[in-house]
């Protein structure tokens, strides 16, 4: 078994290698799946939603990978791939004044027009009421998984060990979201 498993790593890495873009975007897609069937079983679902999964899936490799990917590559050429921790805290400050609430603003309408297909009024609605808390949950957890990102993890694996925690991140935002969305039925 522990050779299979050295294999498919090897095989991965060449894949990262070769199309690091598809890899990262199968990557994401791969952990949205993961963890909204781990959410909808949280929430007590009691059959998994395949629109949904298919929803979360099509978000992790249409948006999140690649957007990750070229976040990554950004931010090495504005800083030129320096690690000091001058250099690691403006690229903290950036990604969590930029990408974090624009993440997590995207995902809250997305979730509430394409995977609930509920009306804008309503999404707007949820917005407005809880998206503070979700950003401010967000600003006390991110910074530091962007610092180790950013001062510890090698660029060609920032977005799929970003990926990796935003496994448990998805899981907290689809039970946030779920939740929100019991209490409005």
């Amino acid at each position: 078994m522990g050779s299979l498993a050295k294999k498919g790593l090897q095989q991965y890495l060449l894949q990262l290698q070769h199309h690091p873009l598809r890899t990262k975007a199968i990557t994401a897609a791969v952990l949205s799946g993961v963890s909204d069937i781990v959410s909808q079983k949280l929430s007590g679902i009691q059959k998994l939603q395949l629109k949904r999964l298919v929803l979360k899936v099509l978000l992790g490799f249409a948006y999140l990978g690649p957007f990750g990917h070229f976040l990554h590559i950004l931010l090495d050429k504005l800083f030129k791939g320096k690690k000091d921790s001058k250099t690691v805290a403006k690229k903290v400050i950036i990604e969590q004044l930029t990408s974090s609430p624009w993440n997590n603003f995207l995902f809250l309408v997305y979730y509430g027009l394409v995977v609930e297909g509920r009306p804008w009024s309503q999404v707007k609605t949820k917005i407005k009421k809880d998206y503070p808390a979700v950003q401010y949950t967000s600003w006390t957890f991110w910074p530091v998984v962007g610092w180790v990102n950013h001062q510890y993890v090698p660029l060609q694996f920032r977005v799929i060990f970003h990926s990796l925690i935003a496994f448990g991140w998805g899981i907290f935002l689809n039970l946030q979201a779920r939740s929100i969305a019991a209490k409005k039925d």
